[in-house]
């Protein structure tokens, strides 16, 4: 079916595998943390504090560098405490991440300066990392995604999904305003993100860009939703090209970025590379749900 959709539109179709980047610090985590950890040495910090859901990649990620680096780490979970714990929390503490639990009001909290300060007297002292990994260190990292393509194939245009909009203003900090970005929030509603990559843009590199687009339709009902539209696709993906999609963000991007292509989004004899980012770990949160699919690694 692939085939034929790309046959038809004269589209060419890569899928750049930034999850196989480091098996367990993949795609985007390990971009987002790269400049962030040589800040934390640099500090003189031997810990980290994070930020993030039960299921987060991001505090697996944190962990297993924390692991790596010999760095304390400590996750701030949204939510309750849960015995045993999922898949993803026992990684974490296999890791030797503390874990600790903010009801879902005062996670609400986490980006305030003054509630991050008592955070860090309470479990630090710490470098911080925020929700997803994104801050203005993780920008250079992601831009460096870029040059790494570039170094492998001739492209006309970008393909990424969203979360917190960090991965895609570090690529469009490498592209500089050069070839455009389809970008695909998994979560519903995600029209504000352009504010927030704008002024992630701004404060990293002093500019915003124009070469990218949000498309809304693609969230599937919101953000870790998986009806059984996508996770027939999902199913079908694998089946015929031998690569799992995550179910939050990268099987998103890919049923997004195909519908467009049978739309006639791109012009005919175009190459465009969809970022396969990573998180199949969260797969550990939709065992039940499934039907049958196989989990990916949880790293």
């Amino acid at each position: 079916m692939l085939q034929e959709i790309l046959t038809a539109r004269n589209v060419r179709l890569l899928l750049w595998r930034d999850d196989l980047l480091d098996p367990e610090l993949p795609g985007n985590k390990a971009r987002k943390l790269k400049y962030n950890l040589l800040e934390a040495n640099k500090q003189g910090h031997s810990r980290l504090l994070t930020f993030g859901g039960a299921y987060s990649n991001h505090l697996a990620a944190v962990a297993a560098a924390g692991r790596r680096y010999g760095l304390a780490t400590v996750g701030l979970v949204r939510g309750e405490p849960t015995v045993p714990l999922n898949p993803t929390l026992a990684r974490c503490a296999a890791d030797g991440m503390a874990l600790h639990y903010l009801d879902r009001a005062t996670y609400r909290r986490r980006a305030d300066p003054g509630f991050q300060a008592e955070m860090l007297a309470q479990y630090g002292p710490a470098y911080l990392l925020p929700e997803g990994g994104t801050n203005a260190l993780a920008l250079p990292g992601v831009a460096e995604l870029v040059a790494d393509i570039r170094q492998h194939a001739a492209f006309d245009a970008l393909a990424v999904a969203v979360g917190t909009g960090g991965t895609l203003a570090g690529m469009l900090c490498g592209l500089a305003g050069q070839q455009p970005v389809v970008a695909v929030p998994a979560l519903k509603n995600g029209g504000f993100l352009r504010t927030e990559v704008d002024a992630m843009t701004q404060a990293a590199v002093g500019r915003t860009f124009a070469n990218y687009t949000l498309h809304l339709d693609y969230h599937f009902g919101g953000y870790a939703r998986l009806p059984p539209p996508l996770r027939a696709f999902i199913q079908d993906f694998e089946a015929q090209h031998g690569v799992l999609l995550d179910p939050i963000y990268t099987s998103k991007l890919l049923f997004g970025v195909l519908d467009l292509i049978k739309q006639g989004h791109f012009a005919a004899g175009s190459t465009v590379v969809a970022i396969h980012t990573g998180g199949l770990q969260a797969w550990a949160g939709f065992g039940a749900k499934t039907e049958g699919m196989r989990p990916g690694p949880i790293s």
